[in-house]
């Protein structure tokens, strides 16, 4: 499909877009004459097409591949366009800044191009592969060529670093080091970051210079692994040589990636037993017991989201009815008993397992959900909507949407500034002046970090949700984001399909849906309706569909569609107050505001200066009104009403009860995802509740 722009921009910005980089390129190996002009010849095994989701055997819902879809107009557009024309290359000055990351030098000096020390962590180049990732993503947007060159540029550098048998890790070819002998190396995590990489960039621009390198590493992980009696944890590897069989058809990646599942907590025990990622033991990496065995998530959440969305892909690919039945009731676990509001679900910095084994940045205990410790790694909120997306389509369970949409506006968005710049490694959903926070929390978010995996991977997932927007039925098309967009794509049965999505979503409930080209014969639009919206109706040219439209399912809109039908759709943007169970002690008697798939909270720059978020009540009978406001923190629609701030009284750490005062205020609640966007502040999705 020819590549679209997002938008128009001057011929300025895109020269900004490249003023710090030069483009100084290395040999990427020999390449073909076709290769060179820019034209693949690239020849897939077992001719699996460019959109390898499509050929996945078992999911009830196929992908469509990123490229089909593009934002348009909206939130996810500009959201795309802030990656666009600040996230990607304020990143990348970062990266291949000498004095702040070093990342690029780290490439030149394992590559013999320069002299030097490796500088930063022993995942750093996984942040620039993930980077890299965004790129490519915007590039098939786009079709800015400025992009492509500075990809070309990277790929150079990257090539020049990797070893005759496929191995690259920048941290271990400078150190030295044995390979694959310490899990905190982060091998197979970086490498599998640089495979995904290169299959998005293959689809993006056709090219096979970043495919090729992939392979090799892929070459490298299955000799290592394959047979060998060796056990190591795959991490993100997995669900990289996924992407990568979807590609090429060769078998070894996929055996290799279901290698890795079936081993997992399969291993020798005495060695898992030893084995230390972070100080933690089997059950903080998930080793203590396989796969399919397991019934509910424990021990470091990054690693067990991208474990887990590793095993979906293998389960897309092979079928196993038994993994697929544990991965639902891990899920479950995390998403019923373990998950914040905004869809986070890494409560604990550092703790312990009930039966005492040390975890790190770990799912809590069923219910253990503090507010402002909560910890909550970027990277592991991401994983959660990663998961959930493999799921829907391993299922066509439209829970899965739900919560994938959540993740995405609140628990995956609040970490990054409004100028796509700044960022939280870790997102609390309280924080009080006098309070400290988590490990690794701040109360403003920061330009760079050493612990940078974070930041890439926001940038990354913001640029590759067009591929998630919509998913193939038997005989349609399943709607499962809400934006402005086009797609333009293939049925399973080959037909062509053109639709156009025009929405305000999220600041406005009504979306349409107009077909721009289909087939003669019937087929279905499935529509997502969200659990939140009750009350929903649909409309096709004007007229009531009379289907059947129940929270959290597809309606099903099945007819011969021709060329100008328009389908309406009207989702009840109602405020709504949300409870936890009771079991959260951390909640209980407390309240929270939504609307539509966003979690709100309240900031102190919304209170009167002399008062605290603690002092902040909410009186249950309060009229509550939505308000867009385009001038403020980007444009939000603000829920306006009054609150009930007690009187301070100074104290020690207990008093007697004394009957409160109450002061009246007008004050405004704000995405959560926008917190923290006008200095230092206080803040909290929870308001103890008053009932009058």
């Amino acid at each position: 499909m020819k590549s679209k722009p997002i938008r128009y921009l001057s011929e300025i910005k895109k020269i900004l877009f490249l003023a710090t980089t030069s483009l100084v390129v290395f040999a990427c190996g020999k390449k073909d004459e076709a290769d060179q002009s820019g034209k693949t010849t690239y020849s897939p095994v077992n001719n699996v097409p460019k959109d390898g989701y499509t050929t996945s055997p078992y999911p009830k819902l196929k992908s469509i591949d990123f490229t089909e879809c593009t934002w348009t107009n909206g939130f996810w557009a500009d959201k795309n366009q802030l990656m666009y024309e600040s996230g990607v290359p304020n990143m990348w000055g970062l990266l291949s800044d000498a004095e702040i990351m070093h990342s690029k030098q780290n490439f030149l000096i394992a590559a013999g191009k320069m002299k030097g020390e490796h500088v930063g962590t022993n995942w750093i180049d996984g942040d620039t592969y993930k980077w890299l990732e965004a790129v490519a993503y915007l590039y098939a947007s786009t079709g800015d060529k400025k992009l492509d060159q500075l990809m070309d540029e990277v790929i150079g550098y990257i090539s020049a670093a990797q070893q005759p048998d496929g191995y690259i890790n920048t941290h271990m070819t400078i150190a030295g080091k044995e390979r694959f002998t310490n899990l905190q190396d982060h091998e197979t995590y970086n490498m599998g970051h640089l495979i995904t990489a290169a299959t998005v960039h293959h689809k993006a621009t056709g090219k096979t210079s970043l495919l090729n390198i992939a392979e090799k590493a892929a070459d490298c992980l299955y000799e290592t692994f394959m047979n060998t009696g060796r056990h190591f944890l795959g991490y993100s590897s997995i669900m990289g040589l996924v992407d990568l069989y979807r590609i090429s058809g060769n078998k070894k990646h996929i055996e290799l990636a279901g290698h890795f599942v079936n081993t997992q907590g399969s291993g020798d025990v005495e060695a898992r037993k030893t084995s230390s990622w972070m100080g933690m033991g089997a059950p903080g990496r998930q080793d203590h017991l396989p796969i399919r065995e397991t019934n509910e998530a424990v021990g470091h959440a990054v690693r067990g989201n991208y474990l887990y969305s590793g095993a979906t892909d293998v389960y897309n690919e092979t079928g196993d009815p038994k993994l697929l039945e544990a991965l639902e009731r891990i899920w479950e676990s995390v998403a019923y008993r373990k998950m914040y509001i905004t869809g986070g679900v890494s409560a604990l910095y550092r703790g312990a397992t009930q039966s005492r084994d040390v975890v790190w940045e770990a799912y809590s205990e069923d219910y253990q959900l503090n507010n402002a410790t909560a910890y909550n790694e970027t990277c592991a909120n991401i994983g959660h909507g990663m998961w959930s997306w493999r799921l829907l389509s391993a299922t066509g369970n439209p829970r899965y949407a739900d919560m994938m949409e959540r993740v995405i506006y609140n628990s995956a968005l609040s970490p990054i500034s409004l100028d796509g710049k700044h960022f939280f490694y870790t997102n609390p959903l309280q924080r009080v002046d006098g309070i400290p926070l988590s490990h690794k929390h701040d109360a403003e978010r920061w330009s760079h970090h050493m612990g940078f995996c974070c930041p890439p991977n926001i940038i990354r997932t913001l640029t590759k949700l067009s591929g998630w927007a919509y998913s193939k039925s038997d005989n349609g098309i399943a709607v499962n984001l809400y934006g402005g967009n086009v797609l333009d794509t293939e049925l399973l049965d080959g037909s062509e399909l053109k639709l156009k999505q025009e929405t305000q979503y999220p600041w406005q409930g009504q979306v349409q849906l107009t077909i721009e080209q289909c087939k003669q014969e019937p087929f279905e639009l499935l529509v997502r309706i969200p659990e939140w919206a009750e009350g929903t109706k649909i409309q096709i040219n004007g007229e009531d569909t009379g289907v059947s439209i129940t929270p959290q399912t597809y309606a099903r809109l099945e007819g011969k569609w021709q060329k100008g039908d328009v389908v309406t759709i009207d989702f009840p943007m109602e405020v709504n107050l949300i409870e936890g169970n009771p079991k959260i002690e951390e909640v209980r008697n407390q309240v929270a505001l939504t609307r539509g798939p966003l979690v709100y909270c309240i900031e102190s720059a919304d209170l009167p200066k002399s008062s605290s978020i603690l002092d902040a009540h909410f009186a249950q009978n309060t009229e509550l009104k939505a308000n867009y406001r385009s001038d403020f923190l980007g444009g939000v629609a603000t829920i306006d009403g009054q609150l009930l701030l007690r009187s301070k009284k100074d104290a020690g750490i207990y008093q007697k009860l004394r009957e409160p005062e109450w002061q009246k205020v007008e004050a405004s609640f704000i995405p959560y995802y926008a917190w923290a966007n006008r200095g230092k502040s206080e803040m909290t999705v929870w308001m103890p509740i008053v009932w009058e």
